[in-house]
């Protein structure tokens, strides 16, 4: 993203602070900024820090005479190569969505000629009305593409959809949305996700307890960035992300062969928790408890190593990803399970809390050049940093 330049619009909402560390995100990888900053994020953020951070003036008033002679609303709204909205407000997507213009912000929406991209943030219940639900879908038709929300806590103190995406979410999407077509564009991507149930007899089965969210938010990300994404599930009740091709599977055995079966493929993320073991036999009716209590005795047989198995393959993808999903000595066991597997990276996470099932986590990335450490994040935002990464290391490898 070097030398690009971004027009960021800052909205009124408490998440307006988060300006402020996406403008520092951006100059970091070399993209200027300039802002305008509405009334209402005014109240929120200071002129000031923000024309600290960009390094530029900031812009706020339709009708000031010296800001039109130094750059009018037209220039402005068509000097960017990319315009953001963060925080983007219901004002802010009522505004564009209906074509009205009655401040700068607003007159400088409609007047751009260059992609937008808006980072919604308000009270759940606001981002859930019929009426900002149907000024997101126009916005959508339009071409506006949007990062986040995000669940989680509200300055309010309540839950749900509705908390602005990170700011390194949004460089990450900032990044997609300034590829026309997409840094993996004309690429495959193979990605695994959720469980496999291996069963036991007809009612029961051998499982674990993850979701299958952060294998999804990597399919949905991928696919965001342009590759042809082929998503093998495991048991989750998780809908396919748009524009990925979703194949539902059961057991370890069944996801092996639906892999070997969807290459070719350029990358392979294997987020899926397979089952290490299955049971030897399975019984073609309901286990009953025996009269005299005899606890029935399991034997159980190893599952084939789908990772090992891949990266070893005639057809090996050019990038081969697993997960570690560890309770104990997480980065040392992800840099031996590397090594064992053929994997070209690992990504770690420990799993001893609540990141099965959650929103969030803390992952570190194993490669060939040593251990990245991640902050915590949503599992979305995991998803872009890591969609990122791969366009960054098979772009490189091209």
């Amino acid at each position: 993203m070097r030398g690009k330049s971004i027009l960021l619009i800052i909205g009124g909402g408490i998440a307006a602070y988060k300006a402020l560390e996406l403008v520092r995100r951006l100059a970091e990888r070399g993209v200027t900024t300039r802002a305008i900053l509405t009334k209402a994020g005014a109240e929120f953020v200071t002129p000031l820090s923000v024309s600290a951070l960009t390094g530029e003036k900031i812009y706020s008033d339709l009708f000031s005479l010296t800001d039109e002679a130094q750059m009018g609303h037209i220039q402005l709204s068509r000097s960017a190569d990319l315009v953001v909205v963060a925080p983007a407000t219901a004002d802010l997507m009522a505004k564009m969505a209906n074509g009205l213009a009655n401040d700068l912000a607003s007159t400088t929406l409609l007047a751009t000629d260059k992609r937008v991209l808006m980072a919604p943030a308000m009270n759940l219940r606001m981002w859930q009305s019929a009426s900002v639900k149907r000024n997101a879908e126009l916005l959508k038709k339009d071409g506006v593409v949007f990062v986040g929300p995000n669940d989680g806590e509200m300055a309010c103190g309540e839950f749900g959809p509705g908390r602005m995406a990170e700011p390194l979410e949004i460089v990450a999407a900032i990044e997609q949305a300034l590829t026309v077509h997409g840094p993996l564009a004309g690429m495959r991507a193979l990605v695994t996700a959720g469980p496999t149930r291996e069963p036991v007899d007809p009612v029961r089965f051998l499982a674990n307890q993850s979701s299958g969210k952060q294998g999804y938010a990597i399919a949905d990300a991928l696919a965001r960035a342009g590759a042809e994404i082929t998503l093998i599930s495991g048991p989750v009740t998780l809908a396919a992300p748009q524009g990925v091709k979703l194949q539902r599977v059961t057991t370890a055995r069944e996801m092996l062969a639906a892999c070997e079966a969807a290459l070719p493929a350029d990358v392979l993320v294997m987020a899926a928790a397979v089952a290490d073991w299955r049971p030897d036999f399975v019984a073609s009716s309901k286990i009953k408890k025996s009269t005299d209590r005899v606890v029935p005795l399991i034997k159980l047989v190893e599952n084939p190593d789908i990772l090992a198995t891949l990266a070893a393959h005639a057809a090996r993808p050019r990038l081969v990803i697993g997960f570690a999903a560890e309770t104990d000595d997480v980065v040392q066991n992800a840099v031996a399970k590397r090594a064992r597997k053929g994997a070209d990276w690992i990504i770690a996470n420990d799993v001893s809390g609540d990141v099965m099932g959650g929103e969030r986590n803390r992952v570190h990335l194993i490669s060939e050049a040593g251990i990245e450490d991640w902050p915590d994040m949503t599992k979305g935002e995991v998803g872009l940093l890591l969609a990122a990464r791969i366009a960054e290391k098979l772009k490189g490898a091209a």
